[in-house]
């Protein structure tokens, strides 16, 4: 069998009753999508924004600074190692058992360990226990978001009606915008209502707390959302093959699809390293290097990302149109071309050409973003579709976004210039622009060896909405 998703099944199942889906259903599974992601986002956003300004002085004190930068990021790193291991168990037991029961037990588990860390007491309290509990309650929140962003995913754009799976995926990745905006707006509201001298003694953990408010929408997804149809066509279809329950989805995608789930991991790498670093590391450098304030930077970041709630589904509604793999390659390479001139611009220290410098290169990420939910979905089949497109994505957090900060600590600490860091953004995105071209290939392989009477696999990365 060769190692793609695009191939057609050897025999073809017994024809499934199509369930009915109405526009209320529709309208409630996507909101429900997007609302978990936006929690989701923020909590783990939260953890990133702490990091860079807080951890370092309250849970690994040093001499140094950048040591204690250096520490924190790599506690932030941790959560990242851990979103694989959420994709694996979360994707096996939602692609045997649904979607909406994974999902609502990943924003579960999320919201009880940001809670823990707002609770959790610092260094000064309870010496060496404090960095390796909050490692801990790292791990935990990198399981979570591991598993959600695949049950999210398949929420939206399993129940998308024709033509609109990559519109309806989108809201899904609006999650990130939004996250961030409710992370640095509720840490702009904790440093403004307690003086400077309390924001590491007790308002930073303002931000961790509001985190027990997303068990409230665990429970509304329990309750009021139900189970997607694609995922109960799949399961119809796996009876009826007499496959069912014993069929592993990790060993078929591990088997089978390898190859795929890694060109889907390099091809999202480059955006989610520059994001974190733009997201993160810039704001350590900005403020530690460059002398900016904390609060400008928290403001600037801000309003960039609201303005990732129209680039995002404008890209994503333009992919139903004319392909997703055409918008990737856009995004990916205007990343490539933007990342000299983007630190030159931050390296001014200039509010106005750090927001540009900012705004251009979220906008590259942004039109990647938009399509990429749906272009994941469609590189599997249903029956394994939450673990190979949850893989994929994972696999590009860990080894492109999770190391980033870190990353880029150490390259200016040993470099002393930030081109070294945009020459790190150019590097992966000529691998991500590589994975590109080798999906698109494939696409173009699979749809040219198919039967017409097969539909998925022809629109399978969206060549043909």
């Amino acid at each position: 069998m060769a190692d793609s998703a695009q191939n057609a099944p050897e025999t073809a199942p017994e024809p499934v009753t199509e369930p009915t889906i109405t526009v209320s259903q529709r309208r409630r599974a996507a909101t429900a999508a997007a609302l978990a992601s936006s929690v989701e986002w923020y909590d783990y956003f939260v953890f990133g924004i702490a990091a860079a300004l807080v951890f370092g002085k309250t849970f690994f004190p040093t001499a140094n600074a950048a040591a204690g930068v250096l520490a924190s990021f790599a506690t932030f790193a941790v959560g990242f190692l851990a979103r694989p291991l959420g994709g694996i168990i979360a994707g096996s037991l939602g692609d045997k058992r649904g979607r909406k029961p994974v999902l609502v037990m990943a924003i579960a588990l999320m919201g009880a360990a940001t809670t823990l860390i707002g609770l959790l007491p610092t260094y000064d309290t309870i010496g060496i226990a404090a960095p390796i509990i909050l490692v801990l309650l790292r791990l935990v929140q990198g399981v979570a978001v591991g598993a959600q962003w695949g049950g999210a995913m398949l929420l939206a754009t399993e129940y998308a009606p024709p033509g609109k799976r990559g519109l309806y995926g989108s809201l899904v990745q609006l999650g990130v915008p939004i996250g961030v905006v409710l992370a640095n707006t509720v840490f702009l509201i904790a440093a403004q209502v307690a003086p400077p001298s309390d924001f590491l003694t007790w308002a930073w953990r303002i931000p961790f707390l509001v985190g027990i408010l997303v068990l409230a929408l665990a429970w509304y997804m329990h309750v009021k959302i139900d189970e997607t149809p694609e995922y109960r066509r799949a399961e119809a279809k796996l009876a009826a093959e007499e496959r069912g329950r014993g069929k592993s989805p990790l060993r078929e995608v591990l088997r089978h699809h390898k190859g795929t789930v890694l060109l889907a991991g390099g091809s999202f790498m480059v955006n989610t390293a520059t994001f974190y670093i733009l997201l993160n590391g810039v704001l350590d450098y900005a403020t530690r290097h460059l002398g900016m304030s904390r609060t400008t930077v928290l403001v600037a970041t801000l309003l960039i990302s609201t303005l990732q709630l129209a680039i995002i589904p404008l890209s994503a509604k333009l992919s139903d149109r004319i392909g997703r793999l055409k918008i990737y390659t856009f995004g990916a390479a205007g990343v490539a071309l933007w990342a000299i001139p983007m630190f030159l611009l931050i390296d001014t220290a200039s509010l106005p050409l750090f927001v540009v410098a900012s705004f251009v290169g979220s906008l590259f990420l942004g039109i990647m973003y938009g399509p990429q939910a749906a272009l994941f979905a469609e590189l599997f089949t249903a029956e394994m579709r939450y673990t190979g497109a949850s893989l994929g994505y994972q696999i590009s957090a860990v080894v492109g976004g999770g190391l980033a900060p870190f990353i880029m600590v150490l390259l200016l600490e040993s470099t002393g210039t930030s081109m070294s860091v945009s020459l790190y953004i150019i590097v992966l995105a000529l691998i991500s622009l590589g994975s590109i071209g080798l999906l698109a290939k494939r696409a173009r392989r699979a749809a040219q060896s198919i039967p017409d009477s097969v539909d998925r696999p022809r629109e399978a990365v969206g060549d043909q909405p």
